[in-house]
């Protein structure tokens, strides 16, 4: 099922249709939500002003490069980490695979997007189920046939097996292979290391990495497929700089504190748009491509 509407398995093509939850639809405003902060992995309490500063100069680079922006409807259920839209659901040729989160407080988060999206006419093709667990984060289109699984906290080898059997099933036409990718133990279980922490494509050929933290298999798959990897500027990992969101045709969403990363992008021949990140971002370890579900690509 191919749609005018929404689509997947692509993180490169030119970016149409978007999803974003901005920080008062997930509560960074309230200040029961917002009090829980060091449960969640954040490093300070939120500045909702900041951060809601921050996210409008987001949106505006995504209507600006041409991609139609819609907003998460604000729930009761939602948690300071719904800001970051990209975890909850995997965007397919099918419709939405709804996650089943790793990090528990964000399971309302698949429920919400699936309620959303259903409105926009976009349909729920499967979900992963417990024992699975699996976030989006750990998702990464290498092309529209290869789906690469980083295997670590969030995202477990049940999850990685329930995503395969949706993907190899009649209705998907059989045509999508699921790679898995160990993830290291990096800073341990409670902090948030995703397989797209550690590496963001940036165009068809091209991949930004952090080539130490990921694993010698995974490295050797993506020289073994002819991927040319580009190294982030490992003082800039604490902020991020590996988190980057691919607009289509060589322009790309970056992290504004990240200045040498953005450059070494910038060198290698992309357009490398910024925002400000320190709240919304560096904060809540969440950058470009966390805070966006993309939902159609040309």
């Amino acid at each position: 099922m191919h749609s005018e509407n929404f689509n997947g398995h692509s993180m490169t093509g030119e970016l149409r249709r978007v999803m974003v939850c901005p920080p008062a639809n997930a509560g960074w405003n309230i200040p029961g939500k917002a009090a829980v902060w060091r449960e969640l992995g954040f490093q300070h309490a939120p500045d909702f002003a900041a951060a809601h500063s921050q996210h409008q100069i987001l949106c505006r680079l995504l209507s600006e490069s041409g991609a139609e922006v819609v907003c998460l409807p604000s729930a009761e259920s939602l948690t300071l980490d719904a800001v970051y839209a990209h975890d909850a659901s995997l965007a397919t040729d099918q419709g939405l695979v709804l996650m089943n989160p790793g990090k528990k407080n964000r399971m309302a988060e698949a429920k919400a997007h699936a309620s959303f999206c259903g409105q926009l006419g976009i349909p729920v093709y499967g979900e992963i189920g417990l024992p699975g667990t699996s976030e989006s984060g750990d998702i990464v289109w290498l092309d529209s046939r290869t789906l690469l699984i980083g295997h670590g906290y969030r995202t477990n080898r049940a999850g990685i097996e329930q995503m395969r059997a949706l993907l190899l099933s009649e209705e998907a036409q059989k045509n999508v292979e699921v790679l898995s990718a160990p993830l290291p133990y990096g800073p341990g279980p409670s902090a948030c290391l995703h397989l797209m922490s550690l590496m963001s494509m940036l165009d068809e050929r091209t991949i930004l990495v952090d080539l130490p933290w990921l694993a010698v298999e995974t490295v050797e798959l993506l020289k073994g497929r002819g991927f040319r990897l580009i190294e982030v500027e490992y003082s800039e990992r604490a902020t991020l700089a590996c988190n980057v969101l691919s607009l289509g045709r060589k322009r790309l969403i970056a992290i504004a504190e990240n200045v040498k990363t953005n450059q070494i992008m910038r060198d290698a021949g992309f357009d490398v748009r910024t925002f400000p990140g320190s709240e919304i971002c560096i904060n809540g370890s969440g950058g470009p491509t966390c805070l966006t579900r993309p939902l159609l690509r040309m």
